[in-house]
């Protein structure tokens, strides 16, 4: 390797010394001579990390997160929001290879084919230099998702070749591929930074990639498997590694849960969150590629009727309201003292000050807002409701029920944009509205630390030997700390599943925590639970709940050179178990 390359190792150390003045290295995707100073280099290493932002906003939370039990994807009529079931399939579990919309297949074969290019060029004649050692984290991440999400998947370890033909690998050699690469790389002297830093912040380090292997042995069971055989007695084998990792995460002292829970994603977090482990680092003004519109499906959709403000602040831009909670969902919001209560807006709403924090001023809905003899009544989000259209998951026609003296009388007018309790764990800033076109400035977590802890207390309860003087009820109670919430002192498998809803709603994890064993079972496999609710009716086509998903035709098509085994076009997500 070039010895201009090991520099990027230093790069924070002599940057503070003596800064960098070579800066005529024109910054670009290809490179006719290799660059020649480490500020170039990082540029291109960056460029595969940031692979994840063209999928893992809204197209992930759409496909992926609106899976589990908490988030129920509506629409108001056939033409309002309906988007050809866009946000609605995942939620109801009826994906089809042609009806998914997002892009996370391609997104993270893109990611792969960036990370194998600069691996190729930084490598060396091995391509496992530790100087390259992130960007393998970086590949190793992309392909855990194809694997967790799609199940088999084809290991792209190298730069795809014209006419070349990649099968996709049974899931138990992809779930084994992912956990030789992070081994590798974390046993590498000068390889991963141990950083926790502005410099490693939204990069894979040493840490990261650590967590990455938690999260792999977690669900080893699962992954190693055949999807049609894996049950509550399906053993894992890997529970004591998946300790010894959290120990090294806790160990190092760098993280902490911290004090005070919702601070943690309000539109100024970032790097000083010593919770955050790993993070979609985003910023609508200097990062704007990944940002999400978390405000924009939550939030009410005729906000501009409101008086006062519901941030203080007013808008002209449109809102959707399309996202709401379960009712079972907003029943597990229920801890005497928990500042995390506080994210579920049900019930009659008041206006949040600069600090995000509610005030005793009720936010009135008028007609026209600038007639105060036109006012309809307090904004009142009813978590128990029924849909107006089943079929389609439809709340009904936005207008209705109409503005007339009965209604309002009776509470219901405009009942259809209230119905269903909305989450507020990302508010937006004034100028995401006014300057950004509602992307907001929110980095969204991806590894935490309180996940850290509530995986090794999971651990401990399927069977793996407490470590450093844990118990599980220590361990949750960290966790519980930071938000205020009683302390335990037993804990069964169903309040973990409960816990970590309140503790990761609305983050990447939910439908992989919905693995899980009953209460019963303390060891073996986690198995999804079917996603239920009042609020959201259970269609005939939901049967059993799938632990794999149809990979789209789309993605195929987009990467025609990787030539993937796949299933009849048409099948339903929960007839899906394995891809032969």
């Amino acid at each position: 390797m070039k010895s201009y390359i090991k520099l990027l190792m230093l790069a924070g150390v002599m940057g503070s010394l003596t800064g960098c003045t070579d800066l005529d290295t024109p910054i670009d995707t290809r490179y006719p001579v290799m660059p020649d100073n480490p500020i170039a280099v990082d540029a291109v290493f960056n460029s595969s990390y940031r692979q994840l932002h063209n999928w893992f906003g809204r197209d992930f939370g759409e496909g992926v997160v609106n899976q589990g039990d908490e988030i129920m994807g509506c629409c108001y009529t056939i033409g309002n929001y309906y988007d050809d079931g866009r946000a609605i399939n995942a939620s109801i579990h009826s994906l089809t290879l042609n009806n998914w919309s997002t892009n996370i297949m391609s997104g993270c074969m893109e990611g792969i084919t960036q990370t194998n290019k600069i691996l190729l060029e930084y490598g060396g004649p091995e391509k496992n230099d530790p100087v390259v050692a992130p960007v393998r984290a970086a590949r190793a991440f992309y392909h855990f998702w194809m694997m967790e999400l799609f199940g088999d998947a084809p290991i792209i370890d190298h730069v795809v070749q014209e006419s070349e033909r990649i099968d996709r690998s049974p899931r138990a050699d992809v779930a084994k591929f992912i956990e030789s690469e992070l081994i590798e790389i974390l046993s590498q002297e000068d390889g991963l930074s141990k950083k926790n830093d502005p410099t490693t912040y939204g990069k894979p380090n040493y840490w990261m990639a650590a967590s990455l292997l938690v999260k792999l042995y977690l669900n080893w069971g699962v992954y190693t498997h055949p999807i049609t055989t894996v049950d509550i007695n399906t053993p894992n084998e890997k529970l004591a590694d998946c300790v010894k990792w959290c120990d090294e995460i806790i160990k190092s002292g760098i993280f902490e849960v911290g004090t005070g829970y919702r601070k943690k994603f309000f539109p100024d977090n970032g790097v000083h969150i010593k919770d955050f482990i790993y993070a979609f680092d985003v910023d609508p003004a200097n990062k704007p590629e990944g940002t999400t519109t978390w405000h924009r499906w939550f939030g009410f959709k005729k906000e501009g009727l409101c008086v006062p403000a519901v941030y203080g602040w007013t808008h002209d831009k449109s809102l959707a309201g399309i996202l709401v909670l379960t009712k079972e969902c907003v029943a597990r919001f229920n801890l005497p003292g928990d500042e995390r209560n506080k994210m579920v807006l049900k019930g009659p709403q008041y206006q949040m000050d600069a600090n995000y924090e509610f005030t005793n001023i009720p936010i009135m809905v008028y007609k026209d807002p600038s007639k105060p003899t036109t006012l309809i009544g307090q904004l009142n989000y009813r978590d128990d409701f029924e849909f107006d259209d089943g079929s389609i998951y439809s709340l009904g026609d936005e207008s209705l029920p109409a503005i007339n003296k009965t209604n309002i009388a009776n509470g219901t007018a405009l009942l259809n944009i209230q119905k269903g309790a909305r989450l507020c764990k990302y508010p937006p800033r004034e100028q995401d509205y006014t300057l950004y076109n509602r992307q907001q400035a929110n980095d969204y977590p991806i590894f935490r630390y309180a996940d850290i802890l509530l995986t090794k207390a999971e651990c401990i309860m399927r069977g793996a030997a407490p470590t450093m003087g844990h118990s599980v009820a220590d361990l949750v109670n960290q966790v519980r700390d930071c938000a205020g919430a009683p302390k335990v002192t037993s804990f069964s498998m169903q309040d973990m599943l409960d816990e970590r809803s309140r503790e990761f709603i609305l983050e990447p994890w939910r439908r992989n925590d919905l693995y899980v064993s009953d209460s019963s079972k303390q060891t073996g496999a986690r198995k999804t639970v079917t996603k239920y609710g009042k609020t959201k009716p259970t269609p005939n086509s939901i049967g059993r709940n799938a632990k794999a998903q149809p990979t789209p035709t789309a993605a195929l098509c987009r990467f025609t050179k990787i030539f993937c085994k796949q299933t009849p076009t048409g099948a339903r997500i929960q007839d899906i178990w394995e891809f032969n």
